[in-house]
């Protein structure tokens, strides 16, 4: 059985990954209507990833037999000014994302919860590729422009994404 103030703090951290699938779904929405259909899908994919990063928290907790409580998810952002923008803003909430799971992985050292530390683990390694990610589409996009080709080859590119549940969550 977890802890209680770990409990509590990985059932926000549910709550915050179902925000981060929340907000990308959002960002999906804006970029269809702007005909960025390779960005929507870019983001669309974030969507599931991110639900999937709730659900290994929502399974991890039930399997130390404790409950998840679901709370309210507060709305997102619904427009942005660009392209850029919109990849800025993803830049910078996972760069807070990270806060978070580092501020999980601090508060199960200090209550010595070892297995709940090697779990949030791996969300130190997957916040490290979302930031680098978001960071690398960023730095092409200020590369290349908002209009015109360049723009329709990164929309492009990021039409090719699919999403690859990680392997101990398949199936």
């Amino acid at each position: 059985m977890l802890k209680k103030k770990i409990e509590t703090a990985l059932n926000k951290q549910i709550n915050a990954e179902l925000y981060s699938a929340y907000l990308y779904l959002s960002m999906a929405s804006w970029a269809e209507s702007k005909g960025l259909d390779g960005v929507a899908n870019w983001f669309r994919i974030q969507y599931q990833e991110e639900q999937s990063h709730a659900m290994r928290l929502y399974g991890y907790v039930n399997e130390r037999g404790s409950r998840v409580k679901l709370t309210a998810i507060d709305a997102p952002p619904t427009d942005w000014k660009s392209p850029l923008a919109v990849f800025k803003e993803t830049l910078k909430h996972e760069q807070k994302v990270t806060g978070l799971i580092n501020k999980l992985v601090d508060l199960a050292r200090s209550e010595s919860d070892h297995a709940t530390d090697n779990m949030l683990q791996w969300f130190v390694s997957e916040q490290v590729e979302e930031e680098a990610t978001a960071d690398g589409i960023v730095c092409r996009i200020e590369l290349v422009g908002e209009k015109g080709e360049g723009l329709f080859m990164i929309d492009r590119e990021l039409a090719t994404r699919v999403f690859t549940p990680p392997a101990d969550q398949e199936g």
